[in-house]
């Protein structure tokens, strides 16, 4: 395939029936070598996008439609490729790269299907010991199964993460969008986290179809799980040594439309 090479001062000039459009100036990106992109200096959304083609030793280029200027391939194809570039938040010039083996062959192979049960609720209310009784079950009956527990994610994939409430958000948001991956592998995912705010766990739901995200609510009064406290988490909340801990100086935003509400008044779960 070739590759467009041109010096950073190129300038290109494109002119249709109705308009010319002057001093285009090449963005190079290295990982798209048969693509280049020509921007505007003073009008940003001012883009054209040339491909070079798969056929010809020598770069031949295809430019898209003047009156749109916007992402354009050669040869049908291409066109339609470039076309889905997007930008997400602070990624751009990205492409969703489609497989020909998706979630239904997944889940056609493993015999099930993939969702993430998500489990909320105070420290100490149970979530995790639930989440690996629940994962054990469900192994038993042939069923693969993988717990997101809110501990674990922070020992690695979250360990730059505080527990300030911006934080707390940005946890939540990745837990989500890796649950939502297993849950397309066709994976039973199993998140079992505090999750203390109602705008996070809807999220992570959003980003799922219908019927695959199943929140279950723990519901134990924080009476009762200050009185469990595996951790010691809440004596030292309580003594100042932990700050913005959930139930104590920091809020829990208990689920108004979950799938599974489990009540629990004992000391034994």
């Amino acid at each position: 395939m070739a590759s467009l090479n041109m010096l950073p001062s190129t300038r290109l000039q494109v002119q249709d029936a109705h308009h010319t459009f002057s001093d285009l100036r090449p963005e190079y990106n290295p990982f798209y070598r048969n693509v280049l992109r020509f921007s505007h200096p003073k009008q940003p959304s001012l883009t054209l996008v040339m491909a070079s083609s798969h056929t010809h030793d020598t770069p031949s280029f295809h430019c898209s439609d003047l009156n749109h200027l916007t992402n354009g391939f050669p040869n049908g194809h291409h066109r339609n490729y470039l076309q889905q570039m997007s930008t997400v938040d602070k990624s751009s010039n990205i492409v969703w790269h489609e497989c020909s083996i998706g979630k239904p062959e997944r889940q056609q192979l493993l015999q099930q299907k993939g969702c993430v049960i998500w489990i909320t609720g105070l420290s100490g209310s149970g979530k995790s010991t639930v989440a690996c009784a629940l994962s054990r079950s469900l192994h038993s009956r042939g069923k693969l199964t993988y717990v997101l527990d809110g501990d674990n994610v922070r020992h690695g994939l979250n360990k730059d993460l505080t527990f300030g409430p911006e934080d707390r958000a940005e946890n939540i948001r990745r837990v989500g969008e890796v649950a939502k991956l297993f849950a397309d592998a066709g994976v039973i995912c199993i998140a079992s986290l505090i999750s203390p705010y109602r705008r996070d766990r809807d999220a992570c739901r959003a980003l799922l179809p219908k019927g695959d995200f199943i929140e279950v609510f723990m519901d134990v009064p924080l009476e009762l799980c200050e009185a469990r406290d595996p951790k010691g988490l809440y004596k030292l909340a309580r003594a100042g040594k932990i700050k913005d801990f959930t139930g104590i100086d920091d809020p829990y935003e208990e689920p108004q439309n979950c799938e599974v509400q489990s009540l629990c008044h004992s000391m034994v779960l």
